[in-house]
Order: structure tokens, then C-alpha cells, then sequence
């Protein structure tokens, strides 16, 4: 014996379900992320050296360095500070990100251009993006948001955001600081050992 209200509830769950069809075809109900992600890393980026999307979530819970990078600045050399550091503390958690950025007219080659030159010049091996805009109205958001979290934008290359475990930005350095300052070492090491 059916229920009166069958037809009824049928053609509710129909309606329900057609409006719902669309979301699942957004590109972010499409790519689910795991549950926890903080907010600053719900966004893809196109690798340097492939250009082949990569979900920034999978940092989640990571120390990250967040870095705008260029290949004809004076702080350049830095590139090599920054692969000891990603290398030195890799397997405690910590992650360099880098950003190159054309922003001070100082990155004018391809995507290929720059992955080439970071690996052949400087033996970069952590994560590196496809060009990115840093600053002013048309920056990228997560450079938006980084600023916004510490007050600083780049004001050049090489400019660097510390980001905590849970995906908050805890400080921001400029291009003169060096990845191997020690002050900035120890506030590295000091967000490496919270858990």
C-alpha cells in the first residue's frame, strides 16, 4: 500500500536534487579538500616547471615560507639560502614556497625560463609556481591575504611570510632579510615546534 504522500515527497527530492545539480559541477564542490585545509591554502596554483595544477591544501599543517622571487634582482643569490633552509628543516615540516613575480620588472623570461634557471643556477627542488602579480590592486589573493594578515605587502623581490601551522601568517620579512639570518632561523624554528 503506497503513502499518500509519496508523489509529494518524489517530486520534492526530484526539485531538491536539480538545484543541486549545478554545484556539483563548480569547480570548488568539484575538488572536495580535506576537511581542516585553513582558508589561506583553499587555493590552486599552476606548477612552475608543468604548469599542472597543484591544490595548496596539501600543506595543510605544514610551517610555510611564502616567497616572491625573481631571476634578475640582487637578492637573487637568496634562492640558494632558501633551498638549504626547505631542505634543512623538510623533514620537521617546514615548506618554501616561491612565487616568482615580474611586479618589480625583474622576471621577464617564460615559466620554463625561470623553472630552468632555479634548478640549473641555484639547485631548487622545493615548490615553485608559474608567474604570479604580488602587490597592488591586481596581486594575487593570496598575496591579498598575506598582507592583510601581517600589515606588509612586497615591497620587492624576495620579500618572505612565515605561516604557521594552522595556516595563519604569523610574520612578514623583507628582501634584506636572509634565510639564514639567525633571528630568522630561530623564528622558524620556534614555528616548526609548535604542534
Amino acid at each position: 500500500m503506497k503513502h499518500p504522500d509519496a508523489p509529494r515527497t518524489i517530486r520534492r527530492i526530484l526539485v531538491q536534487g536539480l538545484a543541486l545539480a549545478p554545484l556539483a559541477l563548480h569547480p570548488a564542490f568539484a575538488q572536495s579538500r580535506p576537511a581542516g585545509c585553513p582558508a589561506l591554502l583553499q587555493r590552486t596554483y599552476p606548477r612552475l616547471q608543468d604548469e599542472k595544477p597543484q591544490d595548496l591544501c596539501q600543506y595543510g599543517g605544514k610551517v610555510l615560507l611564502i616567497v616572491n622571487t625573481a631571476s634578475f634582482c640582487g637578492f637573487t643569490p637568496q634562492y640558494k639560502g632558501l633551498e638549504a633552509l626547505h631542505s634543512r628543516y623538510r623533514e620537521r615540516g617546514l615548506v618554501v614556497l616561491g612565487f616568482p613575480s615580474n611586479d618589480f620588472a625583474q622576471e621577464t623570461g617564460s615559466n620554463k625560463d625561470i623553472a630552468d634557471f632555479c634548478e640549473n643556477t641555484f639547485g631548487v627542488k622545493f615548490p615553485m609556481f608559474t608567474k604570479t602579480a604580488v602587490r597592488g590592486a591586481q596581486a594575487d589573493p593570496l598575496f591579498k591575504e598575506l598582507a592583510a594578515q601581517t600589515g606588509k605587502a612586497p615591497q620587492w623581490n624576495f620579500h618572505k611570510y612565515l605561516v604557521g601551522r594552522d595556516g595563519r601568517a604569523v610574520a612578514a620579512y623583507g628582501s634584506s632579510t636572509a634565510p639564514e639570518n639567525p633571528e630568522f632561523v630561530a623564528a622558524v624554528e620556534k614555528q616548526l615546534a609548535v604542534r
